[in-house]
């Protein structure tokens, strides 16, 4: 069971991995990024220098949206761990097109070869046009988050026990064991995204990681408050990362004309495109509150809404408002960037440290606040 949500811990920071061709915004703005191995290894490394956490590698089965290219997430991201010592890849899997079976015995064999720094993250699946070109059955969208929901149940019983058996609607095991089981223990970290009410249930009952699309500090403590309710009702502990696309300059006007620039150059087209589909997959929860589903067409630029999330500005700004996400529950912060090497190592060297130094002069408050009745009594 993943680690409850504490502001005594350091934020932790991961970066979103360009193994899809196209960066991380929807715009013809020139990006110095590449989807290719070689320049994915790079980046790996210098994230790691950096002192970011995990890297996140994404599932796409077809092109679209500008993405032509996209290198399937578990191979790319075991080569990633072989070019890297410290940091944690999280393999973005899809129920439908994997199996558990098949997904845990995966992911074991690259935890015990990685020495336990595989992850993965279970996307339900947003894009109806994707399931269908590769002859996968689309579900309705709360039906999707029962599937995962089976999906990771499965994982942690064929990760954790020996002659697992499971009945579900969607899958079934009889006395099956794995072996080798895991490096990890007691499992690999399970994360998780979405906005939805199936999304927040899902995720306050069986996953360690909840990530959620980029929004203002409002709009995300209603998210997170609601999920730490309900998974407290479950008796289960789930950590939060937030999605943010950073501009980080040395002026905050630097940064707000980078920003212009990105939705100037907007592919028009592309950005409809995705949006049409995303926002279909936001309204058909329910309660209409999936991801996407109340994003503008700048929202959209960003796949993930990361905009909304305001890490733009200089590295003081960025940094006070990493720490002001953090107050309110946040664990993580998922980054993507625009030009992806040289940007990383400009967040480790001027962000990075700034946040550090926030939180710790934050503790310091805090210890010093709890330390004077006793300081008093003693007088």
């Amino acid at each position: 069971m993943s680690q409850p949500s504490s502001t005594t811990a350091p934020v932790k920071f991961a970066y979103w991995v360009p193994n899809v061709s196209g960066g991380l915004v929807v715009s013809t703005i020139e990006q110095r990024t590449d989807w290719r191995l070689e320049y994915n290894q790079r980046l790996a490394l210098a994230a790691e220098k950096a002192g970011f956490e995990y890297a996140l590698s994404q599932i796409r089965f077809t092109a679209g949206y500008g993405a032509e290219y996209q290198h399937e997430s578990v191979s790319f991201s075991q080569a990633l761990l072989h070019a890297t010592t410290k940091l944690k890849v999280l393999a973005a899997i899809l129920p439908g097109p994997w199996n558990p079976a098949v997904v845990a015995k995966q992911i074991a064999t690259i935890d015990h070869i990685s020495n336990g720094r595989i992850a993965i993250n279970v996307v339900s699946g947003w894009f109806k046009g994707e399931f269908q070109a590769i002859g996968e059955p689309w579900l309705e969208h709360d039906e999707r988050y029962r599937r995962s929901n089976e999906f990771i149940r499965a994982l942690k019983g064929i990760w954790t026990e020996d002659n697992f058996t499971f009945k579900g609607d969607f899958y079934r095991f009889s006395n099956y064991t794995l072996s080798p089981k895991p490096v990890q223990k007691p499992h690999p970290e399970i994360f998780q995204g979405g906005s939805s009410r199936a999304a927040r249930d899902n995720a306050a009952s069986v996953s360690d990681w909840y990530f959620t699309n980029g929004n203002t500090p409002e709009g995300l403590k209603v998210q997170i408050d609601d999920i730490q309710a309900k998974a407290a009702e479950n008796g289960h502990t789930v950590r939060i990362g937030v999605n943010a696309f950073v501009i980080a300059r040395d002026t905050e006007e630097e940064a707000k004309a980078v920003l212009a620039d990105i939705i100037k150059h907007a592919h028009v087209e592309a950005v409809h495109a995705f949006g049409d589909a995303a926002k279909q997959a936001g309204k058909s929860s329910p309660e209409g509150e999936g991801n996407w589903a109340k994003s503008t067409f700048e929202d959209l630029v960003q796949y993930n809404d990361g905009f909304r999330t305001n890490l733009i500005g200089t590295p003081q700004q960025i940094a006070e408002r990493i720490v002001a996400l953090k107050a309110i529950g946040v664990d993580l912060i998922l980054t993507g960037f625009l030009h992806f090497i040289e940007e990383v190592e400009y967040f480790g060297e001027k962000v990075l440290p700034l946040v550090r130094k926030l939180e710790e002069a934050e503790q310091g408050a805090i210890a010093g606040k709890h330390s004077k009745p006793a300081l008093e009594a003693v007088a």
